[in-house]
C-alpha cells in the first residue's frame, strides 16, 4: 500500500493538537489535541479561514510563521480567554512539487509560563498573592526579605498571623478585603517600621483581583514599591519649610531655641537641647569666629519624647561648662556637627567625667544612643550649639547618618538665623527703652493744681519701642499743664523723636503759650524736622494732647493735634469722653488747632492716654474708649489703683503697641488762698498797692516775707502803670509758695537789662530776679501778666 505524504504526516503528529491548512488559509483538518487545546470541534472549524482563530493581526502572525517555520501565536479560546500557543508549520507538497497544503502543530508555550515565574519571583519590588480569605498563596524573593523569613513561613497563613504592627495590618487588611468585595483593584500609600531598623518606610501598594478561567475570583495579588527615600525627601522638605515658618515667630532668643527643639523631636531625634552663650541672651556683641576651648553656656531650651525631659541634666537657665574634649564643645570649635556613639572614646570620655548627665541618661533608658552636636552660628558669629540624642535599641538600631546630619545643619543654620535676629532686636529694643525711660519724667511730682499718677508700658511685640510720652508741667500761678503725645513708628529713632519733642513742649510751655497755639508752633517743629536734610520729607509724625489747669478759676483748656480726646471721671462717679475738636497730627500742616475750655469740679479726674490703650485688645477705638470709660467708674482708693484698674481692663498680656496714660485728681484753690485787686493807672496806686499787700499777709501769718513782696509789689506795678496801661490787676497766691502777679493791657514783656552807673532806672526786675525764686510773664486776653514766685517762711 502506497501512502501519500500526507498521510505520512498525519501519522507522523497522532495525538498533537495538529490543524491542516491549505494554500488559501482554509482548515481542511483538526485534531482531537487541537479539540482539546482549543475547545473547538472539527465540525466548528473545518472549511473556515485558520485566521478567524488567530487573536491579533493574523497576517503578521501567517508570515512570521511560514518564514521561520515556528512562532508564538495568540490565539481565542472558544470560551473566550486569550491563550498563547507555541506554532510548528510543515508545506506537504503536491505531485507538482508545489505546496498544496501545511500541516501545523501547536503547544502551550512552556517558555512564556517559565519567564512568568522568573519574572514573578526576581521583581525589584514586593509581590504576593492572597486567596479570598487573606491567606498567603505566593511571595516573591523581595517579600520575603521585607518580612524577614522565607515564603514557607508564610503559606496558607491568614495575614494578621504573620505580623506585629497592628495599625499597619488592620489598614492592610482593610484594603485586602475590599478587593474581595468589590473586584476592583486598589491602590494607596502606607508607611510602617521594617523589622529591620529604626527609620520608617513608605510603600506604593497596588492590589487587584486574580481570576481564573471562567472569571471567578480567586484570589488578590499585590505589588509593593518601597519609596522611602521619596518619602524622605519628601518629610525633609517638609521639615524644612516648616522651619521656615514655625522657626523666629517671634523675636525672642528663648523662643525660637524652643521652637528649634519641638521642631526636631520626635521626627529627628528622641531628645534636643539648645545651649546659647550669655552674651547672646543678653543682646551683647558674641565673639566672631569659633570658640576655641572650654566653653560655658546657658541652657535655653530642650525637649523630649518622654514627659518631664528626663534626660535633661542641665536645668533651663542653668549653666554648664563644656570641656574641649566634649561634642559640644568641638562643634562649637570647629564649625562643623560633630556625630558621636555610646562606645567611642571621646563621648565616653566626657560621660565619666559627668556622672549626674551619665546618670540622667542611665535613669531615662537612654543606654545606648547616637549624639550629635550642631553649632548654631551665623554671619560668621558663633552664638550656642544644638544637641541630638537618639535612642539605639535592637529594634531601632539605626544611628544618625549623613542624611540627618545634613538636615540638622540646614535646621540649625535657619534656627541660627533667627536667633541672631532676635538677638539683635534685643539689643536695640534694650537700647531703645533705656533711651525712652531717660527721657520719661522719672517721677511724677506733686503740683498745688493736680494730684497725678502715670504708667509707661513699652511695646512686647516685633514691632519695638515706641515714641510715646507724658508730662506734668508746673505753670505761673499754680497752673499746671498735662501732655500725652505718640511718635508715629517704632525704634530708637522714634525715642531720639520723641525726646525733642517732649523738649520742645518744655520750652514752649515755660513761655505760657495757649493750648492751641503751642500745637501750632510744635506742628511747625515737626515740619522742620520732617524737611531736616537728613530726613526723608513726611518720615517725622507724631499726635499730641495739651491740657493746662488753673485751680484758682478751676478752669481747664485743653487743644489736641490727632490725639484721641480725655476722658473725666466727675466726683459723683459719672464718667464723660469730653467733646473736643481734635486737629490733624502734627507734620501735616496748614490747618488750625482748635482748643475746648471746661470747667471742673474739685477731685475730678482726669485721664489722658495714647491710642495703644484703647486699641490694646483689637478694639475699634469706639469700643476701647467704652472700655476704659467702664474702668474709670469702677471704685478704687487711690490714683495708683485707678491706674492698674485701666490696664489690668484694657491690656492683653502682651501689647503690641506701646501704652503711655496719665491720670490726674484736680484740686481747688480757697478763696481765702488768692487775693485780687483792681488798680486804676496811677502812679499814686503804688502805696496803696503796697499796703494792701502788707495787711494781706499779715493776716496770712506771712509778716516774715513782707519786705520782699512790698519791693515786688512796688516794681511790677509800677512799670505797669508806667508802660502797660489799665486795666491794671495785683494778685497775690498762698500755696506751696507765695505768688505775686500784676497784669496789665500791654503783650509787651519786660526783660532784665544791666543798668549804668547814672542811670536812675532799669534796676527793678533785676532786684526781683534776685530776691524771688522764679519770675517771668505769660499772655493774657488783654495783654500780660508778670509773676514772681518766693518761698514760704519755714513752718
Amino acid at each position: 500500500m502506497v501512502t501519500s505524504p500526507r498521510d505520512e504526516a498525519r501519522a507522523a503528529t497522532a495525538g498533537d493538537a495538529m490543524a491542516v491548512v491549505d494554500t488559501r488559509g482554509i482548515v481542511t483538518g483538526w485534531s482531537e489535541g487541537a479539540r482539546l487545546l482549543t475547545g473547538y470541534t472539527a465540525e466548528e472549524v473545518t472549511g473556515r479561514p485558520a485566521a478567524d482563530l488567530v487573536d491579533g493581526d493574523a497576517g503578521s502572525a501567517w508570515r512570521d510563521l511560514r518564514r521561520t517555520g515556528a512562532a508564538v501565536v495568540a490565539v481565542r479560546h472558544r470560551d473566550g480567554r486569550r491563550t498563547e500557543l507555541a506554532l510548528r508549520i510543515c508545506a506537504l507538497a503536491g505531485a507538482d512539487g508545489q505546496p498544496q497544503e501545511h500541516v501545523i502543530t501547536a503547544t502551550p508555550d512552556e517558555q512564556a509560563r517559565t519567564l512568568g515565574e522568573l519574572v514573578f519571583r526576581q521583581a525589584s519590588v514586593s509581590m504576593s498573592v492572597f486567596d479570598t480569605q487573606q491567606r498567603y498563596l505566593r511571595m516573591n524573593d523581595v517579600a520575603c526579605q521585607v518580612m524577614g523569613r522565607p515564603e514557607a513561613e508564610f503559606l496558607h497563613r491568614y495575614f494578621p498571623d504573620t505580623v506585629e504592627d497592628a495599625e499597619h495590618s488592620r489598614g492592610f487588611l482593610h484594603h485586602l478585603k475590599k478587593v474581595v468585595d468589590t473586584g476592583q483593584p486598589v491602590h494607596y500609600e502606607s508607611w510602617t517600621r521594617a523589622p529591620s531598623g529604626r527609620r520608617m518606610h513608605a510603600w506604593n501598594i497596588e492590589m487587584w483581583p486574580v481570576r481564573d478561567d471562567s472569571g471567578e475570583l480567586i484570589g488578590t495579588a499585590l505589588a509593593a514599591l518601597d519609596s522611602s527615600e521619596q518619602h524622605w525627601a519628601r518629610q525633609r522638605l517638609a521639615m524644612l519649610n516648616e522651619a521656615a515658618a514655625g522657626i523666629g515667630t517671634k523675636l525672642d532668643v528663648v523662643h525660637t531655641a524652643r521652637e528649634l527643639a519641638e521642631l526636631v523631636v520626635p521626627r529627628l531625634a528622641d531628645f534636643a537641647s539648645v545651649d546659647l552663650l550669655d552674651s547672646v541672651i543678653q543682646g551683647e556683641e558674641p565673639a566672631v569666629g569659633a570658640v576655641d576651648s572650654a566653653v560655658e553656656l546657658r541652657r535655653v531650651a530642650h525637649h523630649s519624647l518622654t514627659t518631664g525631659v528626663p534626660e535633661a541634666v542641665i536645668h533651663l537657665g542653668a549653666v554648664d561648662v563644656y570641656p574641649p574634649q566634649s561634642p559640644p564643645a568641638r562643634a562649637l570649635a570647629t564649625g562643623d556637627p560633630v556625630v558621636s556613639r555610646t562606645g567611642e572614646g571621646d563621648l565616653d570620655a566626657w560621660l565619666a567625667r559627668h556622672d549626674a548627665r551619665h546618670a540622667a541618661l542611665q535613669d531615662a533608658g537612654t543606654a545606648e544612643f547616637s549624639l550629635m552636636a550642631v553649632p548654631l552660628v551665623a554671619r560668621g558669629t558663633t552664638l550656642g550649639v544644638a544637641v541630638l540624642v537618639r535612642t539605639l535599641t535592637p529594634e531601632a538600631p539605626d544611628a544618625f547618618d549623613r542624611d540627618d546630619v545634613s538636615l540638622a545643619q540646614e535646621l540649625a543654620s535657619r534656627a541660627a538665623v533667627c536667633v541672631d535676629n532676635a538677638r539683635r532686636y534685643t539689643r536695640e529694643r534694650t537700647t531703645a527703652l533705656a533711651l525712652q525711660r531717660s527721657l520719661l519724667p522719672q517721677v511724677v511730682t506733686g503740683q498745688a493744681a493736680v494730684e497725678a499718677a502715670s504708667r509707661y508700658l513699652p511695646a512686647l511685640s516685633q514691632a519695638g519701642v515706641g515714641g510715646d510720652w507724658f508730662d506734668v508741667i508746673p505753670l505761673s500761678g499754680t497752673r499746671v499743664a498735662l501732655v500725652v503725645g505718640d511718635v508715629v513708628g517704632h525704634g530708637i529713632h522714634a525715642s531720639v523723636t520723641m525726646g525733642r519733642l517732649r523738649t520742645a513742649v518744655w520750652t514752649l510751655a515755660d513761655v505760657d503759650l495757649p493750648p492751641d497755639e503751642l500745637l501750632t508752633h510744635l506742628d511747625d517743629l515737626v515740619g522742620h524736622l520732617a524737611g531736616d536734610e537728613h530726613q526723608a520729607a513726611g518720615e517725622i509724625a507724631a499726635t499730641c494732647l495739651y491740657a493746662v489747669y488753673d485751680p484758682v478759676s478751676r478752669r481747664c483748656t485743653v487743644a489736641a493735634a490727632g490725639h484721641p480726646p480725655p476722658v473725666l471721671r466727675c466726683p459723683d462717679g459719672t464718667v464723660e469722653v469730653i467733646e473736643m475738636s481734635a486737629g490733624p497730627m502734627l507734620g501735616v500742616g496748614g490747618l488750625p488747632f482748635e482748643a475746648t475750655e471746661l470747667e471742673l469740679p474739685e477731685g475730678a479726674i482726669l485721664a489722658l492716654y495714647t491710642d495703644g490703650l484703647v486699641e490694646a485688645r483689637d478694639f475699634d477705638v469706639d469700643a476701647g474708649t467704652a472700655e476704659l470709660c467702664a474702668a474709670l467708674a469702677a471704685p478704687a482708693d487711690s490714683l495708683e489703683d485707678v491706674c492698674d484698674t485701666v490696664l489690668r481692663s484694657l491690656l492683653p498680656d502682651t501689647p503690641v503697641d506701646d501704652v503711655a496714660l496719665l491720670v490726674a485728681r484736680t484740686r481747688a484753690l480757697d478763696a481765702d488762698q488768692v487775693a485780687v485787686w483792681d488798680l486804676p493807672a496811677d502812679p499814686a496806686q503804688v502805696g496803696t498797692a503796697r499796703q494792701r499787700a502788707t495787711e494781706q499777709l499779715t493776716r496770712w501769718g506771712l509778716d516774715e516775707t513782707a519786705f520782699v513782696t512790698e519791693l515786688v509789689v512796688s516794681e511790677l506795678v509800677t512799670n505797669a502803670i508806667r508802660y502797660g496801661g489799665a486795666p491794671i490787676q495785683l494778685r497775690l497766691i498762698r500755696d506751696r509758695t507765695l505768688i505775686c502777679e500784676v497784669s496789665d493791657a500791654s503783650s509787651t514783656s519786660p526783660h532784665l537789662r544791666r543798668a549804668r552807673i547814672y542811670d536812675e532806672g532799669g534796676r527793678g526786675l533785676l532786684l526781683v530776679a534776685q530776691l524771688t525764686e522764679r519770675w517771668g510773664t505769660r499772655p493774657s486776653g488783654t495783654g500780660k501778666t508778670i509773676w514772681a514766685e518766693q518761698a514760704l517762711p519755714t513752718g
